[in-house]
């Protein structure tokens, strides 16, 4: 929505992960001061920010094919004596940069991941064209140390960046090139903007990263992780419920494990992808775990939380993956029964191990073997949903629905809520009886003592 005290106007289209999410909103708040207010209308905007995910090829063609619409538009708008600066950032700017700048020669900035704190200093460069136009080799900890203290979140939940980077290297994945190397965040400083956002009425932090268990706390001695930094921020007044993601198996240890069964705040929600169920794929992905460590790592989370959902992703054709590891994944699935899950087809990206590889999977069985796979998913999804038929689960009320005294919420297991309840109820966690579970949602009525 836009902001009629703002002097300029800003329009901000984010791509891909909830970390761009979060960048997207750190960048209006850096621009802020500057006099920029966000708008919904790119033909509008005197500044037009793309934050690009590079992680699947389509994605990629897809920023291209948006820089060529805004090129028109900044044609039109010089034509009625305006400005428009368009600025790319995220992934897609730190991987390709020059080409970027070579293929679309209306963009006037190209900014890194952890160069978007310098936006202001970029863009008054940019009008007096002169001046370094590419920033995408700055430390991480220059970029959190330069944002504005102040947030503005916008609900009761917001996303809070602990860790980024990641020293995984899956033969599959452009995220260690395009966000360097594992990094993060002190805690101290974590906790004060956690404060803060409580404070502002926030009632729910996901804690964001590449490799969100890798977070290893620089300012802590003794080696504060995850679970160290998560019960920290669970004494903070108000802020009732606490999420992370996206994990990685093999930083899952026995202190993160253990929080999840003792520590109330933390959600018993957890996405821990594991891409395939064949070890052979699994050794050829880089992934340094196998199907078995994968089904005992699950036990053993599930004994420390037994009502936790799992939720997952994995690539189907791979290169080199034989019918028998595609049943393999398919076996995996079966045998953990996933709350919900993500899916995709492999995307070969130029530059990475995966792309230079033997036995390239045609698109004709990548197509029928992601059908196969989504459909077990999805009835696996149904069948949980279905499961919270007739129980009462906390639900925190986000926003209103679509239908006149309608609230929607999250669940404990993220799943949407629907309910008839009163406006004061928002920002509030009530107890709901669930009555009916759709694919991707539950409707209920509020318990009787909360109305």
């Amino acid at each position: 929505m836009s902001d009629p005290a703002a002097t300029k106007r800003l329009y901000i289209k984010t791509y891909g992960c909830q970390m761009n999410v979060y960048d997207s909103e750190r960048m209006a708040d850096v621009l802020a001061p500057l006099g920029y207010g966000v708008t919904e209308d790119p033909a509008a905007a005197d500044l037009v920010v793309l934050n690009t995910c590079h992680i699947r090829e389509k994605a990629t063609e897809k920023v291209y094919s948006e820089l060529g619409q805004l090129k028109l538009m900044k044609q039109a708008r010089a034509g009625e004596g305006a400005e428009m600066t368009i600025a790319v950032a995220g992934c897609v700017a730190q991987a390709e940069g020059e080409e970027i700048m070579r293929r679309q020669p209306a963009v006037d900035l190209v900014v890194g991941p952890q160069s978007y704190h310098q936006l202001p200093e970029l863009i008054a460069r940019a009008h007096r064209a002169r001046g370094e136009r590419l920033a995408a080799d700055f430390a991480a900890d220059e970029k959190f140390d330069a944002l504005p203290t102040e947030r503005r979140p916008t609900g009761v939940t917001a996303f809070l960046t602990v860790q980024e980077g990641c020293d995984k290297f899956c033969t599959f994945c452009v995220v260690p090139y395009t966000r360097g190397a594992e990094w993060s965040r002190p805690a101290e400083a974590i906790e004060a903007e956690a404060r803060a956002l409580a404070e502002k009425g926030v009632r729910e932090v996901t804690l964001l990263g590449q490799n969100v268990n890798a977070y290893a706390a620089p300012d802590d001695e003794k080696g504060g992780g995850l679970a160290a930094l998560v019960r920290r921020l669970a004494r903070i007044d108000g802020l009732d419920r606490i999420r992370y993601t996206t994990s990685h198996p093999r930083d899952m240890d026995e202190a993160l494990i253990a929080a999840h069964g003792e520590v109330e705040e933390l959600m018993p929600y957890l996405h821990l992808p594991v891409q395939s169920g064949s070890d052979k794929v699994l050794k050829a992905m880089n992934r340094a775990h196998t199907a078995e460590s994968y089904l005992r790592l699950i036990d053993k989370i599930r004994a420390a939380r037994p009502d936790i959902a799992i939720s997952g992703d994995f690539i189907v054709g791979f290169p080199g993956e034989r019918d028998a590891d595609f049943e393999a994944t398919l076996q995996l699935i079966r045998e953990v029964g996933y709350a919900s899950a993500f899916s995709f087809k492999y995307s070969r990206r130029p530059g990475t191990p995966a792309a230079a590889m033997q036995g390239q999977i045609a698109e004709a069985v990548k197509d029928e073997r992601l059908a196969r796979l989504q459909a077990l998913l999805e009835e696996q999804q149904a069948a949980f949903n279905l499961s919270q038929e007739g129980r009462v689960l906390p639900v925190l009320f986000e926003k209103a629905g679509r239908h006149p005294g309608q609230l929607i919420g999250r669940s404990p297991y993220l799943q949407a809520v629907h309910a008839t309840a009163p406006d004061r109820l928002l920002g509030q966690i009530v107890p709901v009886r669930v009555d009916s579970a759709a694919r991707n949602s539950l409707a209920g009525v509020l318990e009787l003592e909360t109305a």
